[in-house]
């Protein structure tokens, strides 16, 4: 379940951080809108689609082209399931839906996986600077 996004939050996030928020928004709004379809309330569904769209769409602007050809193969992954999420959204269709989830958990599980393993390095160079200021310090001092 995603955290309350408020500006104090999101402020405090890295683009990485808020870029795993995005692809966690794309997963629980998707999901929503499954239950709302077989529940017939379609407008509610909607918004919920329409929101994952736009959230596709901070993703891809977001691209940065020059890092190589993921750049490209992610922005013609999330033109594509643009494009079918508004097709199971016309035709109500949940499995077209379920099928957009199963494209994006993996890559949300891999940049999460990612963001963990940078944590746990940064922590550690974290402790390797401080290491060494002290024992700057205690050089000085002596």
């Amino acid at each position: 379940m995603m955290e309350a996004l408020t500006k104090d939050v999101i402020f405090k996030k890295s683009p990485q951080e808020l870029t795993a928020l995005l692809y966690e928004g794309i997963i629980d709004n998707l999901e929503q809108a499954i239950e709302l379809i077989n529940d017939k309330s379609y407008v509610q569904a909607n918004a919920k689609l329409q929101r994952t769209n736009d959230i596709l769409h901070r993703l891809g602007v977001g691209l940065k082209y020059e890092a190589g050809p993921i750049g490209q193969q992610l922005d013609m992954l999330y033109n594509y399931m643009a494009d079918q999420i508004v097709q199971a959204n016309l035709r109500k269709d949940t499995s077209l839906l379920t099928e957009m989830i199963n494209l994006i958990q993996p890559i949300a599980q891999a940049w999460n996986d990612v963001l963990k393993k940078k944590v746990n390095v940064s922590q550690s160079s974290t402790v390797r600077k401080v290491t060494a200021y002290e024992n700057s310090i205690m050089r000085v001092q002596n």
